[in-house]
């Protein structure tokens, strides 16, 4: 509370004294014609008249600017509003008048020429009514200046803040498009390594059942440690594959074969979460599935200038031209739209056929490094998840 009369204090100050270096500026004017004309009138009239007059127009500003507020120039009734400030004008100039007549005589200033009230005020009327006018008009056009700049200044802001929070809406778009793709993906594939459970299961083969329950606990822990992070380091993503091929392992038990070449100083780049295992799957699907005998998945992965590649072949019997023509499946589709969501047209995925057989899928990213979360991160995002449950 007892900034605000401080406030109007300052506020007031900067404006009289706007006012007063107004008055003193055209004093100047008339001091000067003083000397030219050898006038003896002493410098001190000249600016007391000013500052007087200069001072009424300061008490006066308020009631315009009220006016032009109350009564704003449209397009459709500027001209009526044009009349009506005309004659504010004239009423104006005709008060400032009226009450410099009355003030001037009595501080004694040309006292040959400002005897009288009458006197005086004939005199101010025939030497500054004119001009009180365009002091009027004046001070109205100052008003709707600023009022134009502070609504020009507020649309800014208002278009600034749209433009954030547009972003931020297209970011949390991004963000729930590509959760609701990651929950579309691992449902895939935990439905299929349930089924190939289930089959254990009905084979009666209990301890492979039960290793690879285990296996996928682990994987689905990981995958929970990892649940809000839309990116991790490679070398997080190649320890959910791992868990994967061994559960892939279980049920092919020795045809299928597994090497994975990375290069320790790339570790940390980031690749979207689970977004090799669909690859991968799909690379045991269309290979080793297809085929009777042993077959071999290989993953490398490795930085070339900006870009960080890597490649998942299989030396299967490949896919042929209408299966390539035809489009991806599920598991791929989602992974070319989520590169496209985290990426845009710097990432892309190719599927191709090998020069020696099978199936080459190629996915190149932008380069960049990321951290892993700290043991206390994903203690906080189990706590997070769990308080949701309840």
């Amino acid at each position: 509370m007892a900034t605000l009369p401080k406030r109007f204090l300052r506020n007031y100050t900067i404006y009289f004294s706007v006012w007063t270096v107004f008055a003193l500026f055209f004093s100047t004017q008339t001091i000067a014609q003083k000397f030219i004309t050898g006038e003896k009138t002493p410098i001190s009239h000249y600016v007391v008249s000013w500052l007087v007059g200069c001072y009424i127009f300061a008490l006066l500003t308020p009631l315009v600017i009220w006016l032009g507020k109350r009564f704003p120039f449209h397009k459709d009734s500027w001209l009526r509003r044009g009349l009506l400030h005309l004659l504010f004008s004239l009423v104006f100039s005709v008060a400032q008048i009226t009450v410099e007549a009355a003030i001037l005589p009595r501080l004694g200033v040309f006292p040959t020429i400002m005897r009288t009230f009458s006197v005086t005020l004939v005199f101010l009327a025939m030497l500054g009514f004119h001009q009180n006018i365009v002091t009027y008009w004046t001070i109205l056009a100052i008003q709707y200046g600023l009022d134009y700049y502070n609504r020009y200044q507020e649309r800014a802001k208002q278009a600034l803040r749209l433009e954030l929070n547009t972003a931020e809406l297209k970011t949390q778009l991004m963000n729930a498009q590509l959760s609701a793709l990651k929950m579309q993906l691992q449902p895939h594939f935990l439905f299929n390594t349930l089924n190939a459970i289930m089959v254990l299961v009905r084979q009666q083969k209990g301890p492979e059942a039960e290793e690879m329950l285990s296996l996928l606990s682990d994987l689905l822990r990981c995958v929970l440690e990892d649940v809000e992070a839309q990116e991790v380091t490679l070398r997080r993503e190649l320890e959910y594959l791992q868990l994967y091929l061994a559960i892939e392992q279980i049920r092919f038990q020795d045809r299928l074969r597994v090497e994975i070449l990375s290069d320790p100083a790339i570790q940390d780049a980031a690749v979207p979460q689970m977004g090799l295992q669909p690859i991968v799957e799909n690379a045991i699907r269309h290979g080793i599935g297809r085929s009777s005998t042993a077959g071999k998945i290989r993953i490398s992965a490795n930085r070339i200038n900006d870009s960080l590649e890597i490649k998942v072949q299989d030396d299967g019997p490949g896919l042929d031209p209408a299966t390539l023509s035809e489009g991806r499946g599920i598991g791929l589709s989602n992974i070319v739209t989520r590169l496209t969501q985290l990426y845009g047209e710097s990432a892309k995925l190719a599927i191709e056929n090998g020069v020696s057989g099978g199936a080459v899928v190629t996915m190149i990213l932008p380069y960049h490094l990321i951290s892993e979360p700290s043991e206390q991160e994903v203690m906080e995002i189990h706590a997070v998840h769990n308080a949701d449950r309840r």
